[in-house]
């Protein structure tokens, strides 16, 4: 059985900074994608970092320079600075179900229940 569990967040000052983790279960990802989505309440989900199999790291252009992913493992983190208002969301861990693609749909990745991210100017 494959599990996903993030930890991390909670209320942040603007301008501050904190850091999601993500464990996965259930099976070997080194040969997957693993990403970080949000979604903030009445906005679409929003893929902010995405972590290939072959170690490239890409963003969002809305969190590009102030975000960092990194990856150890089965545990994927996500550091996070310059934190504003807009960053507030429900962040998710997301691990592909098939091996060297990265794709953004619910049947494509095994999900974490998510863990809030709440910034407060």
């Amino acid at each position: 059985q494959v599990t996903v569990v993030e930890s991390g967040g909670g209320s942040v000052q603007a301008g501050g900074s904190t850091r999601l983790s993500c464990v996965v279960s259930g099976y070997d990802t080194s040969s997957y994608c693993m990403s970080w989505f949000r979604q903030a309440p009445g906005t679409e989900r929003e893929r902010v970092a995405r972590f290939d199999w072959d170690g490239v790291t890409t963003y969002a252009e809305s969190v590009k320079g102030r975000f960092t992913a990194s990856r150890d493992k089965n545990t994927l983190y996500l550091q996070m600075d310059s934190l504003n208002s807009g960053d507030t969301a429900m962040y998710y861990c997301a691990a592909g179900r098939t091996r060297h693609v990265c794709r953004k749909k619910d049947d494509d990745n095994y999900w974490g229940q998510g863990t809030q991210v709440t910034v407060s100017s």
